[in-house]
């Protein structure tokens, strides 16, 4: 429940209380400054409280996104401030300082402006909506307030809320294939009382399906599975753009949103390699290779945002020749398509799943990625190099939580001098890259063993110091090449049917791990606790213990052994996972919507 407490001399004729009442606020009416804040304070502290004029005239949508809005503790528009639980002492105490220095006088001009004043002038954080076209004013006379009301009439606020509802920013196919009808789809499921979440949970669903048909192996099941891809695509669209149009932003949600992306995404990789099986062709390798590549896509994304998402620093001559190609704009939609995003992505997935091969699907998909991704890091390096940004000990911390260090890291880090911080990233990499040659070269020998020793002692010399170079953003990227591509080579190098099946299954469940990591920082909810990391021995201590286990056992036993591991990381991370996110919205952690990345 939300209370509204009406300010200041009604106006016959204002539409304001049912304008307030179709948003879910139970009404108030206050004379005077005093009688507002006995009001104010006898609305119970775990709820949502409105200082709204009485005089006030806009749109609906306008008192939406100023008084409903569940990621922000204060808010406000012109003639209205809201606070939630979080921000309900400061606007007691700016309430309590206006009705002193008021003296509980009967109100002229706008309380609740007078309120905003003051919050501002303490300093307090009050996010306020950008209205656009959208008119919320407190109207002085009669004259103004007709003008305001012909104002109201000139602009289609249900049109502006539809335009809202898209991302400001997406990719090519999702701007014009997409977002010109799943507006509307967004809309019906608002109209019809349906949340997010549930919209999030049939994509979900549906992108299973349509991986259950891929696995069918026969072209109609292929036909059919790429229809349902883009289905589910729609769906994910949809789901976002109620979020925004009905304005139901949740923790949860986000989480959902984000991990849901990845499970239909990588889901559907799982679907096309059994499809392939089932017509004679072995495509596992590739599958696992795809959801490799794509996951480490996504982490130099997220660690370069990281790393810069507070820094300071002067505008590198690569940033301003971006910025002036963006300023041409056919140069924007190129740049946003060579980098797959997912619109373009799963587009190109469906329709190669319904005409080819999953071979060729995978062959495409898997150039077009390494495409995107050189393209990207290239570009984020040369931003890196041309900068001196002076990171903030949060970046360090973000960067430290991304790398995923285990036990092993921790203790030999603190034997260790640390290297110059320039050779931090050139550290793990040369780590990175001596497992994997070592892995490739041998497969599973002892000789790999020793080099995943030596990874383990240069992962450990690479995050000994804080991660505030200027290309410390990588180490966590190369951590999870180095892992990521052990398993899938050492897994392909025994030679035995189902060793790479299980080993996709173990990069999935630590791949989830890595995202929740990222999702749990962007909420700043800080990182997995350290027990958890701990307990499934960080990327060192996995890496190394593959390398072991192939090593030690038979190709038959090493594949159990990659099954057995893959279930025991699983159920420790989504447990965990599933307890900390779920805790977070019944516990009324803030509210967020990531718009999340367009790759």
């Amino acid at each position: 429940m939300s209370t509204a407490i009406l300010t200041g001399q009604p106006v016959p004729g204002s539409s304001i209380e049912a304008d307030l009442r179709s948003l879910g606020f139970d009404l108030r009416t206050a004379t005077d400054a005093a009688e507002a804040e006995t009001l104010l304070a006898e609305v119970p502290g775990d709820q949502r409280v409105a200082l709204v004029d009485a005089r006030f005239v806009g749109h609906v949508h306008a008192l939406r996104l100023g008084l409903t809005d569940p990621r922000f503790p204060l808010a406000a528009i012109p003639g209205a401030v809201t606070a939630q639980p979080a921000g309900r002492q400061a606007l007691t105490r700016a309430m309590a300082r206006e009705n002193s220095a008021g003296g509980g006088t009967t109100l002229v001009d706008s309380l609740a402006d007078r309120i905003l004043t003051a919050l501002d002038t303490d300093g307090t954080a009050v996010h306020r909506p950008e209205l656009g076209s959208l008119v919320a004013a407190v109207p002085a006379d009669p004259q103004a307030r007709n003008e305001a009301r012909q104002a109201v009439n000139d602009v289609d606020d249900e049109a502006v809320r539809l335009k809202s509802a898209v991302k400001a920013r997406d990719g090519f196919f999702t701007t014009y294939c997409i977002s010109p009808y799943s507006r509307y789809i967004a809309r019906w499921c608002a109209r019809r009382g349906l949340t997010p979440n549930q919209v999030t949970t049939a994509s979900l669903i549906t992108a299973l399906i349509a991986a259950a048909c891929a696995a069918t192996g026969t072209r109609g099941g292929f036909v059919a599975a790429g229809v349902l891809l883009i289905a589910s695509f729609v769906l994910d669209c949809t789901d976002g753009q109620l979020a925004r149009y009905s304005l139901q932003y949740s923790t949860l949600g986000a989480w959902l949103d984000a991990t849901f992306d990845r499970a239909k995404e990588y889901a559907y990789y799982a679907g096309l390699a059994l499809g392939a099986a089932r017509g004679g062709d072995d495509v596992w390798a590739l599958a696992l290779g795809a959801m490799v590549l794509q996951s480490c896509r996504h982490v130099v994304d997220f660690s370069f945002n990281e790393a810069n998402h507070d820094a300071t620093a002067n505008t590198s001559p690569t940033a301003a020749l971006s910025d002036k190609l963006d300023s041409v704009g056919w140069t924007v939609w190129i740049r946003r398509m060579i980098v797959l995003p997912i619109g373009e992505r799963w587009a190109m997935i469906a329709v190669l799943t319904a005409l080819t091969t999953p071979r060729i699907t995978f062959y495409a998909l898997l150039i077009g990625c390494a495409f995107a991704a050189t393209y990207t890091t290239a570009g984020r390096v040369l931003r890196s190099l041309t900068r001196k940004a002076k990171r903030t000990d949060r970046a360090a911390q973000a960067l430290a939580d991304l790398a995923d260090s285990g036990p092993l890291a921790e203790v030999i880090a603190r034997f260790l001098p640390g290297p110059a911080r320039s050779a931090a990233p050139l550290c793990a990499a040369a780590g990175a890259v001596a497992v994997v040659l070592a892995a490739w070269a041998w497969g599973p020998a002892w000789q790999v063993v020793l080099l995943a020793g030596l990874y383990v002692l240069l992962s450990a010399e690479a995050v000994s110091h804080p991660l505030k170079g200027a290309l410390d953003w990588l180490i966590p990227p190369f951590f999870r090449a180095a892992e990521y591509c052990t398993v899938l080579v050492l897994a392909a190098k025994t030679d035995v049917n189902g060793a790479l099946p299980a080993a996709f299954g173990l990069v999935a469940a630590v791949a989830y791990h890595h995202y929740d990591t990222v999702y749990r920082i962007r909420g700043d909810a800080g990182a997995p606790p350290a027990w958890l990391v701990r307990s499934i021995g960080g990327h060192e201590g996995r890496t190394l213990l593959v390398t072991v286990l192939a090593a030690l056992l038979t190709a038959s036993q090493f594949k159990v052994a990659l099954t057995a591991l893959a279930v025991a990381v699983a159920l420790v991370v989504l447990v965990e996972s599933i307890r900390f996110w779920v805790g977070a919205h019944q516990g009324g952690a803030p509210a967020v919507h990531d718009e999340g990345e367009t790759a």
